[in-house]
Formats: structure tokens, sequence, C-alpha cells
């Protein structure tokens, strides 16, 4: 079973810059995307960012120009840089982790992330 885990949310001030990371472990399968997305109480579940495996990049039109995906293949891991950062970025993060074989997605379980003015 794939298990998908993030890490490094907490708590930033405006203006400041956060790194969550994300890990998809119990298989031997690359996931074929992986991604952020968020979600804030009352709000539907949105794209932050992706990357396939192949390195195409796709980044939710609020978050562009500031922050930045990055995965490492061999770890299975995904990255998310979070610069210049806004109050209206609060939310909880999510990792999803796609893949092909089986048609499956993934999450995690989601880190909080809160930003202050």
């Amino acid at each position: 079973q794939v298990q998908v885990v993030e890490s490094g949310g907490g708590s930033v001030q405006a203006g400041g810059s956060l790194r969550v990371s994300c890990e998809a472990s119990g298989t031997r399968l690359s996931a074929n995307a992986m991604g952020w997305y968020r979600q804030a109480p009352g709000t539907e579940r949105e794209l932050v960012a992706s990357i396939t495996n192949s390195g195409i990049i796709k980044y939710g039109d609020s978050v562009k120009g500031r922050f930045s995906i990055s995965r490492q293949l061999v770890k299975n891991t995904v990255n998310l840089q979070m610069n210049n950062r806004l109050p209206d970025d609060t939310s909880v993060y999510y990792c999803k982790a796609s893949y092909l074989t089986g048609r499956a997605n993934y999450w995690g379980q989601g880190t909080q992330v809160t930003v202050s003015s």
C-alpha cells in the first residue's frame, strides 16, 4: 500500500518563505506525477503545483512566480518552495501521488501552513 507523508508545514509571516516536502513510499514504482494541492475551510481543494516524472510542471494561477516545485525521482519525493507568501496562502496543503498502474491516486494527511500579516 502506498503511503504519502508530508512534512515542513508551519507558520510564517507575510513575505516570508517556507518549504514543504512529501514522500511516497510502499512501492518500487515511481509515481507518474506528484503534486501539491491546498484547501482552506469552506473552499474546494485546488491545485498548487504538480510535476510529472518527465518534468512537466503545472502551477495554479495564484502561485505562479512565487512557488517552485521540484522532484527527486529516485526517492519518490517532491518539494514545494513557497516564497513571498501571502495571507491568502493560509491553508492545509496536501500531497498527491498519481500512478498510471492501477490508475490510483494517493493523498497525504495534509500539513497546515499559516501566513500571518
